[in-house]
């Protein structure tokens, strides 16, 4: 951004909004970070910002009304970077109520303590309310096309199908009060403190632990994979220079299938910790029934972030993996410390 500002990070603890944090702590701007450290949630994440001048951090749930009109209150953000959201489909499928409630109606509470504020200052130009969801509010692609910000919404998923209504809200909140938002929609993210039920780091773990690297269904289903912190950069970018009331697709430029993806880790892994007794981790690879309403495949065609705001992704899937491996390997207090927490380790998405 041109100019220092405050921003309101909500699900700063997370993955994702973790990345936004120190990224734009790094940049010169005040960031106040609300998140309610739910078993996702890990305030090593943002250890290296804690004492950086500008920063603070809330613990407060964004289902609670009073605690949100009070962070606004208390902290006069300039804009906020909306990230705190149940985002697990395995864990949507099994427990479809919590994402409902955080991020359906912890949305639509955000929102309504965002647009109070905002009318309270006067309602001034330069406020942002910034949307981040996903590419799964689209359905699922053939093995042709790209997902583009016109593609109509098909949610396949209790996860998605919550996104989805939180983005729509979000519009409606620009279209019949004015609220000045931007969103975006991303594609699958991997990289540095990424909480470890989610592939790439439960097949990094796994790989370690001499345990199976488990493949849904026959490995085919393709994704667009997106390196963490090029995803914050693209984040501050939108926030600062996109165009209100406007959508953006941020895309990784690296499509791949579930298992060259996790055979490109294997060889990786080879590598950087050679197997004990020898032999590839690859060897460790197992097929495991399908995920319960699948899709087939994401893309994101990033087309209009491109054009309009100049942002490319700075890594292939090649080298944001290798990264990433690195990151893990050198940080095992990081990963050893969730070990226990609730799902890590375990199948979920199965309960249907």
């Amino acid at each position: 951004m041109a100019a220092a500002v405050k921003l309101l990070v909500t699900g700063g603890a997370g993955f994702i909004g973790s990345a936004v944090v120190r990224r734009a702590i790094a940049g010169g701007h005040d960031v106040v970070n609300l998140d309610a450290l739910t078993y996702a949630a890990c305030l090593e994440n943002v250890a290296e910002v804690k004492g950086a001048p500008g920063y603070s951090f809330v613990q407060a749930d964004i289902r609670d009304r009073a605690a949100l009109d009070r962070v606004f209150a208390d902290h006069t953000p300039d804009a906020v970077m909306h990230l705190a959201a149940e985002s697990h489909v395995d864990r949507s499928i099994d427990g479809p109520g919590d994402f409902i409630d955080t991020n359906i109606a912890g949305t639509y509470n955000l929102l309504e303590a965002a647009r109070s504020y905002w009318t309270a200052q006067g309602t001034p130009e330069a406020f942002r309310f910034h949307h981040i969801s996903t590419d799964e509010v689209f359905g699922s692609l053939g093995p042709e096309g790209q997902f583009t910000e016109t593609t109509p919404y098909d949610p396949r998923s209790p996860y998605s199908a919550s996104k989805a209504a939180s983005d729509h809200l979000v519009r409606a909140w620009h279209e019949t009060y004015g609220l000045p938002v931007v969103l975006t929609n991303c594609s699958n993210n991997y990289g540095p403190y990424h909480f470890p039920e989610k592939l790439i780091p439960v097949v990094i773990l796994n790989a370690l632990g001499g345990k199976p690297l488990p493949i849904y269904g026959d490995g085919s289903n393709v994704r667009d994979w997106l390196y963490v912190e090029d995803h914050a950069d693209a984040l501050l970018l939108v926030i600062a220079k996109g165009q209100v009331g406007r959508s953006y697709n941020i895309g990784g430029e690296n499509e791949c299938s579930n298992l060259q993806l996790v055979q490109m880790l294997c060889g990786i892994l080879d590598e950087m910790r050679p197997r004990a007794g020898g032999g590839s981790y690859a060897d460790q690879i197992t097929f495991v029934r399908d995920r319960p309403g699948h899709d087939a495949r994401y893309a994101i065609d990033p087309t209009r972030i491109r054009e309009e705001l100049g942002w490319r992704p700075s890594v292939t899937v090649e080298e944001g993996l290798r990264l990433t491996v690195r990151w893990y390997l050198d940080n095992e207090p990081w990963w050893r410390a969730l070990q226990n927490r609730a799902g890590v380790g375990q199948r979920l998405g199965v309960g249907s």
